[in-house]
């Protein structure tokens, strides 16, 4: 049966002389029963192309691969890549990628984007991320999935349970940000289960959560400039409790008001009071008026 104990886990480090190393964000899921369950969320079908990010030892690989999918496994640990490809790099379905997913903070790795896009959904099919995310890069990860050319129709990871609190909160509380404002406006975030400690080796000092993310279709997001309006919330919440229209110099009061009033938008608000809805109709009323809401005008 795919998946991987920890004894399975353990004995394939031993033999490879390696030990989980903190520097990578290194915590295994070893119950079984939540990663089926996290399989099972991705909704797969043999056409899909899924992108694993941290692969480690393969255990969700080989769940994976059981749905007859192709997996593109990244995997940045040269250690564990070496396991990986003991185990699986014959595979047809594989394609491993020794390699950071993330060049930089800020964009997918071109490496790991030329792998997914040598390996297209075949019809029917969609790219998909499933991952047991490294706590320290999912939240970048996860905005530039959604904002990357590939279109990925799902994504079913487990993350920080404080992360996935961020990307959902609501206006008006202290986990609302910029994050949240983002990930909203581009998806759906539905919460699946919390995970504790025990579910991971070793074990981490926090919780975690399981979510799914459906990206929503262009028609639904209205925004035609993204990268313009992922730095325009970025710019409004550096001084979350001032007023927005204080941080936005370089128009005039007329033009900055009469946006606010197109939008629906006090102008007295401020950047944690707006919804992401408000956010999204105040960046097109900006656009309107002045050109574009970012920077670089």
């Amino acid at each position: 049966m795919p998946g991987q104990t920890l004894s399975e886990i353990r004995r394939l480090l031993a033999a490879a002389n390696l030990a989980p190393r903190h520097r990578f964000g290194q915590h295994f899921l070893i119950d079984l029963n939540l990663m089926r369950k996290l399989v099972d969320a991705a909704q797969l079908s043999p056409a899909d192309t899924v992108l694993e990010v941290g692969a480690g030892t393969g255990s969700l690989t080989e769940l994976l691969l059981d749905r007859g999918v192709h997996v593109v496994a990244v995997e940045v640990d040269h250690g564990l890549q070496g396991i990986l490809r003991q185990r699986l790099g014959s595979h047809p379905r594989v394609t491993l990628v020794q390699a950071d997913v993330l060049a930089g903070k800020h964009r997918l790795n071109p490496l790991v984007l030329k792998a997914l896009q040598a390996q297209p959904p075949r019809p029917g099919g969609a790219y998909k991320l499933v991952a047991n995310l490294p706590y320290q890069i999912a939240t970048p990860l996860l905005m530039d999935a959604l904002l990357a050319g590939l279109s990925f129709e799902l994504l079913a990871c487990t993350i920080q349970r404080e992360v996935a609190q961020r990307l959902g909160a609501r206006p008006g509380t202290e986990s609302y940000g910029p994050g949240s404002v983002i990930i909203q406006s581009l998806a759906d975030i539905i919460p699946l289960a919390i995970l504790p400690p025990s579910a991971f080796w070793p074990r981490p000092e926090v919780q975690s959560a399981m979510v799914t993310i459906r990206p929503r279709g262009a028609g639904q997001v209205e925004i035609d400039n993204l990268p313009g309006f992922v730095e325009f919330v970025h710019r409004g919440f550096q001084q979350r409790r001032k007023m927005l229209r204080r941080l936005l110099g370089e128009w005039d009061e007329l033009t900055i008001l009469a946006a606010f009033r197109r939008a629906g938008v006090s102008p007295d608000a401020r950047a944690e009071q707006l919804s992401p809805a408000a956010w999204r109709g105040l960046f097109r009323a900006l656009e309107r008026r002045g050109g574009s809401a970012g920077a670089g005008r």
